[in-house]
């Protein structure tokens, strides 16, 4: 491969891409028609404005707080503003748009030009946290190529989200266009949000997420918004939606080096499997932290983690207690102490094999994922591993949560949970949205982790009976907790 070829390749921009192209006579049309609506644009959304409202409330469910957007397409900047980047850029076609929304919002910085032409796009500089298009793919002409070029604008952690109207709408939305009920658009592109997808893929972008949102776009009184809320979610009508959504990540590719790593053993009552948990981990990486967080146990277990801290001095291992109760507050207190790039949860009753670690750092080092959660439900387990009630429990809970936040899991309430540090960091940033409500440990980070859009990884382990003291699960006190946490999963995820 040349060199010019292979810059293409990473950028997604042709090599010597010079001056900016002339315009196709569809995007001088798209422009013209454009620049005649700017002076409208704020009459038509206020005639709708119960579908833009609700639009630019889960687009700011999908930004983090302060990340840096570059919105493609972004028309009069006022979604742009309402996500309040730390650095907003727009690009647009028409320069009637431009000029409105640099009058409106002067913080942000604003760019006449073609989207589908490098040359256009190589005059903005930097990379961003999150790539916007908001219905820009119904105007472009070659979809596939503009999203490759959007790569020049990302990181590893970039997320490009792609919102559209559903193809079942169009006969509707073009009625609405005849009745003056909806702002004119002229000749568009109508894809599924699985074309979108498909051709994110063709793109060099991975897919994480997808999401369907109002089913009534209007008020309606009010009931248009309770159906919003409680029937629009559902499996079976959320994809008969009017709008679509789809989140991706630059495909991952092989690290460079091994990132350092955290274990963190958070531990109650659980002295005869400490020493246990250092003879049975794996070296699987050059720099390996194994931090005990101890619970105030009634058996000693404070006292053997010492003594296994100073027994095993070719380890960095660290002995702390944990300043509340509940094994979340455990890792939370542990997670904060950690030095590593990836942070790993092993429960302390080691049903989970340390031995199983070395494929969780590899699922994350690689990049074949960004949060690694372990599935017990695979393979078989051991007799007494898991009791039938709470077997039933597990997997009726994992459909539900699977539901709730979009991604297939098979076991939500498996201990070990891997991420990255910064990621961890980014997912503290944010908890207010969610709050303190999570005692397991478990739904905090998953949680956080889906409001990140971080790609979702399950690997399968062998679930083993503990060979020392005894569950500290209940089955009906928790199984009403976890009841709970998915009515509160659903107001925050999907009834808003």
């Amino acid at each position: 491969m040349t060199v010019e070829a292979l810059e293409e390749t990473v950028s997604g921009t042709p090599a010597g891409a010079g001056s900016p192209r002339p315009l196709s006579p569809r995007q001088d049309s798209v422009r013209t028609l454009f620049d005649r609506l700017a002076g409208e644009r704020d009459r038509w959304v206020e005639r709708n404005r119960a579908f833009h409202e609700a639009d630019r409330a889960y687009l700011r469910f999908l930004v983090p707080e302060n990340a840096s957007v570059l919105e493609v397409g972004c028309g009069t900047g006022d979604t742009l503003a309402f996500l309040q980047p730390s650095r907003g850029v727009g690009i647009d076609l028409s320069p009637a748009m431009v000029e409105r929304a640099r009058q409106r919002h002067p913080g942000l910085e604003f760019r006449t030009g073609n989207a589908e032409d490098p040359a256009v796009l190589a005059e903005i500089a930097g990379t961003f946290d999150v790539i916007l298009l908001s219905d820009t793919v119904g105007f472009l002409d070659d979809i596939e190529d503009t999203l490759r070029h959007l790569h020049r604008f990302a990181t590893p952690r970039t997320r490009i989200i792609v919102s559209y109207h559903s193809r079942l709408w169009e006969p509707v939305l073009g009625l609405a266009e005849t009745l003056g009920l909806k702002m004119p658009q002229g000749q568009l592109n109508w894809l599924s949000s699985t074309d979108i997808a498909g051709l994110l893929t063709l793109a060099g972008w991975q897919p994480v997420k997808r999401e369907w949102r109002q089913l009534v776009p209007r008020r309606l009184l009010g009931l248009g918004t309770l159906i919003n809320r409680s029937i629009a979610p559902l499996p079976g009508v959320r994809k008969l939606c009017l709008r679509n959504y789809v989140v991706a990540r630059p495909a991952p590719r092989a690290p460079e080096k091994q990132p350092s790593c955290t274990v963190l053993i958070p531990c109650r009552n659980e002295r005869g499997n400490i020493e246990n948990a250092i003879r049975r981990l794996p070296r699987f990486c050059p720099d390996l932290e194994v931090i005990y967080v101890e619970g105030n146990s009634q058996d000693n277990t404070y006292e053997e983690c010492l003594r296994v801290q100073a027994a095993y001095p070719d380890w960095d291992i660290k002995v702390m207690k944990q300043p509340g109760k509940g094994k979340g507050d455990a890792v939370r207190a542990g997670f904060n102490a950690a030095r590593g790039d990836i942070l790993i949860i092993l429960d302390a009753d080691l049903t989970v094999p340390p031995e199983s670690l070395p494929k969780f750092y590899r699922a994350i080092a690689s990049g074949q994922g960004e949060f690694i959660n372990g599935t017990r439900l695979v393979y078989p387990m051991d007799d007494q591993a898991m009791r039938f009630l709470n077997w039933i429990a597990n997997r009726a809970f994992a459909r539900i949560f699977s539901f709730l936040l979009n991604t297939r899991f098979t076991d939500t309430l498996c201990g070990t949970k891997v991420l990255w540090k910064r990621d961890y960091d980014q997912i503290v940033a944010n908890r207010h949205y969610f709050g303190d409500f999570d005692p397991f440990g478990d739904f905090d980070l998953i949680f956080g982790a889906s409001k990140l859009n971080l790609e979702i990884v399950e690997v399968p382990i062998r679930y083993a009976d503990r060979s020392y003291g005894e569950t500290q699960i209940s089955r009906f006190t928790h199984g009403w907790l976890l009841l709970r946490m998915v009515l509160f999963a659903w107001k925050k995820l999907k009834a808003f």
